[in-house]
């Protein structure tokens, strides 16, 4: 069922005379299309109003927050594709509590709850609101360029400082609470979620940390010193993060759905965000089960 205290649920439930309203947010892909228009029929016919979306490409260049945004009444989102629509997907909901569901139509991905085949049997679920919500923390960056905001933004899975193809070794000068951390000296640096622990940090060597542990997490890319490890700290901190002088061809990114170019004349600030994502889960679902499979341990397969 429905969690009491899961994050500001409460606010989609419906009485059943009143019409439930659904929102679909769609991979630009043939397949997950035509899945889609099925979903909308079978929904439709169950009297319930459908709102589209397409997930638009990731954009290369910083260009503020998105204009368009998920109807506040929506009892829940379907996200049809990978984990980038499903991160889109995130930015459409924006601070909202509206409920969020991955169907896997993509590759190798941690963020969907439930294959295609599962899609329908899951949707009933839905409509008799018996489904539990796991809220997953986002974190909140700031971009402050000559004492003016620059950026306030955030992520679900991470957020990335890279350098460029030909740029020498990012020098990213770290802070936690004020207190001065290390200069890391590398092609760059991720600060990630426990959702996110998954996605680039593994990749970077960085550890598998279960949701609901209460930690950020920063890797260093390529570190030019190999006694610079991983490291996590409470998701109570603040993080500032400035960049040593005659930095250039730096990026930082948000969820690898935008991207800012920054310079020794910027401040980075991170922190906890204040607003969760709400990720629906199924009856029987079990975080470990489904980490054992998609990584492939003990010979599990997808």
């Amino acid at each position: 069922m429905i969690q009491p205290n899961s994050g500001g649920n409460k606010g989609n439930n419906k009485e059943s005379n009143v019409l439930k309203r659904i929102g679909l947010f769609i991979k630009a892909d043939a397949e997950a299309g035509k899945k889609a228009d099925e979903l909308q029929a079978w929904l439709q016919s169950r009297d319930v109003d459908v709102i589209r979306e397409t997930s638009p490409r990731p954009s290369r260049k910083f260009s503020g927050k998105s204009k368009s945004f998920a109807p506040p009444d929506l009892l829940c989102v379907f996200v049809l594709g990978g984990d980038g629509t499903f991160l889109r997907a995130v930015r459409w909901i924006g601070d909202q509590n509206i409920p969020i569901l991955g169907v896997k139509f993509g590759e190798l991905g941690f963020l969907a709850e439930i294959a295609e085949e599962s899609l329908f049997s899951a949707a009933e679920y839905i409509l008799a609101e018996r489904f539990d919500i796991n809220p997953r923390m986002r974190l909140q960056v700031k971009v402050i360029r000559e004492g003016r905001e620059l950026v306030d933004e955030t992520a679900l899975n991470d957020i990335v400082i890279t350098k460029g193809a030909f740029a020498g070794l990012a020098s990213i000068k770290t802070y936690i609470n004020d207190r001065y951390l290390t200069t890391y000296r590398a092609d760059g640096l991720i600060i990630s979620t426990p959702t996110g622990s998954t996605a680039y940090s593994l990749s970077a060597g960085g550890p598998i940390i279960h949701p609901e542990v209460p930690g950020i997490i920063i890797t260093p890319i390529c570190p030019f010193t190999l006694t610079v490890r991983p490291l996590i700290v409470p998701d109570s901190v603040s993080m500032k993060i400035e960049l040593e002088e005659k930095s250039s061809d730096i990026i930082v990114s948000f969820d690898g759905q935008a991207c800012l170019e920054i310079n020794n004349n910027d401040t980075i600030i991170i922190q906890k965000g204040l607003h969760p994502v709400n990720m629906i889960m199924m009856p029987d679902q079990n975080y470990f089960d489904v980490l054992k499979a998609k990584l492939r341990w003990s010979g599990a397969r997808m």
